[in-house]
């Protein structure tokens, strides 16, 4: 089969699934197109290593697209000019080498085109490690440029109190005669501030008079909200250091991920986006199967861009992680990677839907502005409730409505018929507004079944 095999690397045991592969998939049409050409038809001199995968695949042009994935990033290279991530090319390619039909087989060596972007890869990260001295930067230069962005946040901060006590001082009914305009321009101002946190609340406030029934009641409980992150940063050295760092990070300051580098299998639990029209935020939760830590992963592509960083659902990764600052967050940023990508034969333990709820209500305390936690429901059963759906106890009288954009997806009825009237393990995100199933687990053992 045109190459010699390298020991274990490339066994069954280890290859992902067809699912995992097409979950990485930043759409449904490249899901669709990397379907076709999952097939050896379109595919020469393809081959997998340890850590990485490549092959030739004829295209509309008279020289085939070169395609090669790091598995352990994973990270895709493909000489198309698709601007998505991955390509469907990447995403055959996985297909192909995922059916373990010989058609990808077990080689030494990847060809040069491959081995060098492979070796660009190892070296960048390489320089990002601690102490290898790449990325140094003058801390007297970043110290003043922190300064003269703090001293721009304090007066947006100030401008948008004053702001919220004209209105309140002038009525909540003339936010919905003033119309969006006038949202627009504040959170313009906030922009200019250099509080990007701020100026997305003030949009959500913007948004909320029409919104239906019951608006001035929510535009009261956001406006306190906002009311107090502001408050939080004009008094931030009165604050204990976890709640002032959840402050900044509320506001969108930059700050590093200085967490110690904590190793661990990590399994992913759930990956989806969210999009607006200049910025699509990928979202991936992972659990620690040693620490049982849940841990958040941030990736960001711009201009209509998917974000490079990609894993695969109901996989482990051997990697590091480093814990941002601030009390009660989740979020950390990935580190060296050990190994790719591998089966995790195992999920994460489960609560109740009320002690799901408990654990909300206990970060709230530590973050006043979280949106929601993540949980892992163990043994529950979608039911209806009227017009509306929720999680039930299989074995306790409590339950969990579901959110009306989880009413809304595909993903619930792959849910219901994944459950069939028995017990399933959820995970998602708990909050004020409902569960937000994102993953499930059958009873009895099984895959995960990405539900977003």
């Amino acid at each position: 089969m045109g190459g010699s095999t390298v020991g274990d690397m490339t066994e069954q045991g280890v290859r992902w699934t067809a699912d995992q592969v097409l979950a990485l998939a930043p759409d449904a049409a490249s899901r669709k197109a990397g379907g076709r050409l999952g097939t050896a038809g379109p595919w020469s001199e393809a081959g997998s290593g340890k850590e990485s995968v490549w092959g030739l695949c004829k295209g509309s042009g008279s020289r085939p697209y070169q395609t090669v994935v790091d598995l352990i990033g994973p990270a895709y290279k493909c000489s198309c000019p698709s601007r998505k991530f991955p390509c469907k090319h990447a995403l055959g390619l996985l297909l192909l080498w995922a059916g373990d039909d010989g058609s990808v087989p077990a080689r030494t060596e990847p060809p040069d085109w491959a081995e060098q972007w492979l070796a660009g890869r190892r070296e960048r990260a390489e320089d990002k490690r601690p102490g290898s001295g790449g990325g140094a930067a003058d801390p007297e230069a970043a110290r003043r440029r922190a300064e003269r962005r703090a001293e721009r946040v304090t007066a947006g901060a100030s401008e948008l109190e004053q702001r919220l006590a004209d209105l309140l001082r002038g009525g909540l009914a003339a936010a919905e005669q003033a119309g969006y305009g006038l949202w627009e321009e504040t959170a313009a101002r906030m922009v200019d501030a250099q509080a990007p946190g701020l100026a997305a609340r003030v949009r959500e406030l913007g948004a909320i008079p029409a919104s239906g029934a019951g608006w001035p009641a929510r535009l009261l409980e956001e406006c306190a909200l906002v009311h107090l992150l502001d408050q939080g940063w004009l008094r931030r050295d009165r604050l204990p250091e976890p709640l002032a760092a959840t402050v900044r990070s509320r506001l969108g300051l930059p700050a590093p991920a200085d967490g110690p580098p904590e190793r661990d299998r990590w399994l992913v639990l759930a990956q989806y986006d969210t999009a607006d029209a200049k910025l699509t935020t990928r979202r991936a939760w992972l659990y620690g199967t040693a620490s049982h830590r849940i841990r958040l992963l941030l990736s960001y592509g711009a201009g209509g861009r998917a974000p490079e960083l990609s894993l695969p659902v109901g996989l482990a990764l051997d990697a590091e992680l480093s814990a941002y600052p601030g009390g009660g967050q989740f979020r950390a940023a990935l580190g060296e990677r050990f190994a790719a990508p591998a089966p995790a034969g195992s999920r994460p333990p489960g609560v109740t839907t009320g002690e799901a709820v408990a654990r909300y209500g206990t970060a709230l305390r530590e973050d006043p502005w979280l949106e929601s936690v993540p949980a892992v429901l163990e043994r529950v059963v979608p039911v209806p409730d009227g017009e509306q759906w929720q999680l039930a106890d299989a074995e306790a009288d409590s339950a969990l409505p579901l959110t009306r954009a989880a009413r809304s997806r595909p993903g619930l009825w792959r849910l219901l018929a994944l459950s069939g009237g028995a017990p399933v393990t959820v995970f998602g995100e708990c909050g004020h507004r409902g569960f937000t199933p994102l993953t499930a687990w059958p009873e009895g053992g099984g895959e995960a079944v990405p539900l977003c």
